[in-house]
């Protein structure tokens, strides 16, 4: 499906790439999900990935309901820009290091869920037309939804197939 530009679209690309993520991860074994990373990368196995898009989910969800509510906020937190989100990232990563493998999956599906009903609240042209909201920048709230839903969902299945090929090549 070419990139959401309504937002029937955004919600039905947005689940169905999440659907299409937990079926990847429900095609491996659990022994394998739970299994690291065999390439080189910030995120070493499943779980890092999950929580990943968790703590994407939770930036998205704090930035709309704070600039609703009349907070005025950046996306990204306090000390990070788009050149230095990377070390942000890894903050993440750090943060959940002791998260269960099980509460990472829950933990994601509960956010989802929750982005999913956040972005249903808006109409077509709030989600859609750029600068509708002034804290949206240049862009439109429906970019920042697609990077933190569909987009991102895409990345992580890129990884989890190259993580599954991988085993598969090992037998």
């Amino acid at each position: 499906m070419p990139r959401p530009t309504t937002k029937r679209e955004l919600l039905e690309l947005g689940n169905s790439n999440f659907d299409k993520l937990f079926t990847l991860i429900n095609s491996i074994s659990a022994s394998e999900q739970n299994s690291n990373f065999t390439f080189e990368d910030r995120d070493k196995n499943i779980r890092d990935v999950l929580t990943h898009l968790y703590e994407w989910h939770n930036l998205l969800l704090n930035w709309i309901n704070s600039n609703i509510n009349g907070d005025r906020k950046a996306f990204l937190p306090e000390g990070y820009n788009w050149k230095t989100y990377p070390e942000m990232n890894i903050k993440f990563w750090e943060k959940h290091q002791n998260t269960d493998y099980t509460e990472a999956k829950k933990t994601l599906q509960n956010s989802h869920s929750q982005v999913i009903e956040q972005i249903s609240a808006f109409t077509d042209e709030e989600l859609f037309v750029k600068k509708y909201f002034s804290w949206t920048g240049t862009t439109s709230l429906g970019s920042y939804c697609i990077s933190s839903t569909s987009s991102h969902y895409d990345w992580a299945i890129k990884k989890i197939k190259k993580h599954k090929k991988l085993l598969k090549s090992n037998i």
